[in-house]
């Protein structure tokens, strides 16, 4: 661990933002090269590591995100009101996410075409189902950029070993999430390659939305509490609004749940351990 974070020291916190991502993107495409090893996943098996995703959200939602929005917001907010900047910033991101949940043309995971969710359109189920992965990813990209802006800006709470942690655990559950692309685009009849493509590509916003966080933290400190309960309250919005659904549509609820019960502590671990 102490290389990797001596590496990220000497580099520029975008840097650190982009390389971060860079990384997550990785980890999503090394997840959509399983296409190349199986035609298809059992459903019980996808619905566990969907289970693990949601978990890996929900603990990263609190330890990397909300509770150092909380000890920052303690600095300049009086005992007992530092919640409001961070309950402001949580319903915003909620609503971002909402709000694109209403517009962009998406599909779930396993649904038909006829239950497509957003505006009217004529784009085809892969597109659709693209676009519903890439709703997920960009909280998850926005929140590592927001976390390695307020290690650049030297704010409490703030360690770069925290967003080194985080960074691991949103890479490590962007494996399923990849796979979970390309193996029902396989089964839509796309080729190996084609799959492949198109399940890394979902992926592509993390490095987008990690520098625009990292930014917007270099470009307005005082922000920084809503910006990280932002991050948090989009992520949670997509794991009960999408992943968890998702995982418990097939009837494999106990194993998405253990999943998600696995992930969180993980998560957990990687944050106090490496924090």
């Amino acid at each position: 661990m102490q290389p990797i974070v001596d590496f990220f020291t000497g580099l520029h916190p975008v840097m650190q933002g982009f390389l971060a991502t860079m990384f997550t993107w990785g980890v999503t495409a090394a997840g959509a090269a399983v296409v190349f090893l199986f035609n298809n996943l059992s459903r019980k098996l996808l619905d566990t590591l969907l289970g693990f995703t949601a978990g890996v959200m929900l603990a990263a939602s609190f330890w990397s995100l909300l509770n150092p929005a909380i000890e920052l917001a303690a600095t300049t907010w009086k005992a007992g009101t530092e919640w409001i900047p961070v309950a402001i910033g949580f319903m915003g991101g909620a609503l971002f996410i909402f709000a694109l949940d209403q517009y962009l043309p998406h599909l779930h995971l396993n649904a038909p075409i006829e239950k497509r969710e957003g505006v009217k359109t004529d784009w085809n189920k892969t597109i659709l189902l693209i676009l519903a992965i890439t709703l997920h990813n960009i909280p998850e990209g926005l929140a590592v950029g927001v976390a390695f802006g307020a290690v650049a800006e030297g704010l409490p709470g703030a360690d770069l070993g925290a967003a080194i942690a985080l960074t691991i655990g949103i890479g490590i559950q962007d494996f399923p999430e990849g796979l979970a692309v390309a193996i029902p685009l396989r089964r839509f009849g796309l080729s190996k390659a084609k799959a492949f493509w198109w399940g890394q590509l979902s992926g592509i916003v993390e490095p987008i939305a990690g520098v625009a966080g990292v930014l917007l933290v270099l470009w307005a400190q005082p922000i920084l509490p809503y910006a990280l309960a932002f991050a948090a309250g989009a992520m949670i919005f997509v794991v009960v609004e999408e992943v968890i659904p998702e995982s418990h549509s097939d009837g494999n609820t106990d194993r998405a749940t253990l999943g998600l019960i696995m992930g969180f502590v993980i998560m957990m671990a990687l944050d106090v351990g490496l924090g």
